[in-house]
């Protein structure tokens, strides 16, 4: 890195001459389609920053709507936008006029002025007509004038929106939409980098105006609730489900571990004796104490948008599991310490289960721990659950627990008694021997415990959950004030994006 920084260095004040003479106007300002003198205008975001007059300004911007233009005043180029040099957005045919003509773009669903987003009053807000729309993209905040299409049996306004790319904000007389291109920008930035909501729209103000930023308008509100609707799209455009098909069902908006052992799936039952050891499922189980969540405000007047078909349980079910299941064991010092000054806490934990030998969230196997109480019923619920994610009656199943040297001495009674609880039909648990191995990690219990000693478990990583914690727990400081479904939605996301990469990765 030295020896090609030393070789930049003489080169210094010509690249700063280049940067330089960009802020001047060339010689001979004409257009570069037309060749018209005087033209005023130029993209930031084309190539070269050719200069243009109004008209090719336009027709060359038709499918560029967001690009930044500047405009020549005299002493410099001044920030400008293509709103203000005339372009306006078509919807409908094929980005032409409508026929119809302009008429009024609101459609049968909104009919008074209170539906209408607060717009905020500033000078850098001029939206006094109801045909501009304020539309958030990668590279900032840009005012759009739209012309919808109203041709008789048209969609309405925040359908064509959508069919242009553009998520609107709201169904009713939409004022701000999102191009799908930030939504999936977003995305990514908060997987890979566990950048916030906050923090991201914060830059989009900063890239639209660094001088001012705090005058672009706020649209942060907006943005978390169009996140909501995007991934639970995604989810349902990634696994396939579509308006022919039924509702999807619990865990089947997220992906499994394609390398675990799994009956019609990638194992074929022909002529295969599945109680091999070579087709052995591993479990892990443990908690995240990071995954912190506040009480929420109003948690009757929620709207659930996935509750149970990720990662995450189903919510009411799991409730009344809870309510009705008594547990002696949860009075554990070390929850107690993490219990005080935690009164406004919902939720300071999560759990659940992986698989042991790649690394694998198991859909419908990730559960809430109330108040920091870590007991036994909440992983069994985990685990149970866990164990119906294409597991074959027939197969043997080995558990990877901190604390099994004690969960195991009761499991098999507890889960087959629990009235809550339904187990794969045919599956026999036998703690210890046979068919069902545990693996705990008390020094004591080593020799009995340890899966060196345990036929066919060979040697794993009994601690690669903590792996995964690892990444979930930068968003989770995000997260900890969100409303419940949506901090569902968030955890159920990223944690399909683990095992999305563990899945390319393979």
């Amino acid at each position: 890195q030295n020896s090609y920084l030393e070789e930049w260095l003489p080169y210094k004040s010509r690249y700063l001459s280049v940067l330089l003479d960009m802020e001047a106007p060339p010689n001979v300002m004409a257009c570069f389609v037309c060749k018209a003198e005087g033209a005023p205008y130029r993209c930031m975001d084309c190539v070269h920053c050719p200069l243009s007059c109004k008209t090719c300004c336009i027709e060359q911007h038709k499918l560029r709507l967001f690009h930044w233009v500047q405009k020549w005043n005299g002493r410099f180029f001044e920030d400008f936008t293509l709103q203000l040099v005339g372009l306006v957005l078509h919807l409908g045919h094929a980005r032409a006029l409508c026929l119809a003509g302009e008429g009024s773009w609101e459609d049968a669903a909104s009919h008074v002025d209170d539906e209408w987003e607060d717009i905020e009053e500033t000078h850098l807000n001029p939206l006094d007509d109801r045909n501009y729309l304020t539309v958030v993209d990668t590279g900032g905040v840009h005012f759009c004038n739209v012309q919808y299409c109203n041709c008789p049996g048209s969609e309405d306004s925040h359908l064509q929106l959508t069919m242009a790319s553009l998520f609107p904000a709201m169904t009713k007389a939409p004022r701000t939409a999102f191009t799908f291109q930030v939504l999936d920008d977003f995305i990514r930035d908060n997987v890979e980098c566990g950048t916030s909501a906050m923090n991201y729209y914060s830059k989009l103000q900063r890239v639209t105006s660094s001088a001012f930023p705090h005058l672009v308008l706020n649209r942060y509100r907006e943005l978390l609730r169009v996140l909501r609707m995007w991934r639970l799209l995604k989810l349902l455009k990634w696994q396939g489900f579509h308006q022919q098909l039924p509702d999807p069902q619990a865990g089947e908006l997220v992906l499994f571990c394609p390398a675990c052992p799994q009956p019609g799936i990638n194992v074929l039952d022909q002529d295969i004796d599945l109680s091999d050891w070579q087709f052995a499922r591993t479990f892990v189980m443990v908690g995240n104490f990071k995954a912190e969540h506040m009480l929420p405000k109003n948690a009757a007047e929620e709207v659930w948008l996935m509750d149970g078909n990720g990662f995450m349980v189903t919510l009411a079910p799991y409730k009344e599991y809870l309510t009705g299941t008594k547990s002696d064991c949860n009075n554990h010092w070390a929850v107690n310490q993490a219990n005080a000054q935690r009164n406004k806490l919902e939720l300071t934990r999560i759990g659940g289960c992986a698989c042991v030998r790649h690394g694998c969230f198991v859909p419908h196997a990730m559960v809430d721990f109330q108040k920091g109480e870590h007991r036994q019923v909440n992983m069994d619920y985990a685990l149970v659950h866990a164990m119906h994610c294409g597991l074959d009656p027939q197969q043997l199943v080995i558990t990877f627990y901190d604390i099994n040297c004690q969960y195991s001495k009761n499991l098999a009674c507890q889960l087959e008694e629990n009235r809550y609880l339904s187990l794969p039909s045919g599956l026999q648990i036998q703690p210890s021997i046979g068919l069902w191995h545990v693996h705990g990690h008390q020094t004591e219990c080593f020799a009995r415990y340890a899966p060196n000693f345990i036929l066919g478990a060979g040697w794993v990583d009994g601690e690669i959950m903590e792996t995964l914690w690892s990444s979930l727990n930068i968003i989770s400081p995000s997260a900890w004030g969100m409303a419940t479904a949506h901090h569902q939605v968030l955890l159920d996301f990223q944690m399909n994006d683990s095992n999305f990469l563990k899945m390319i990765w393979m």
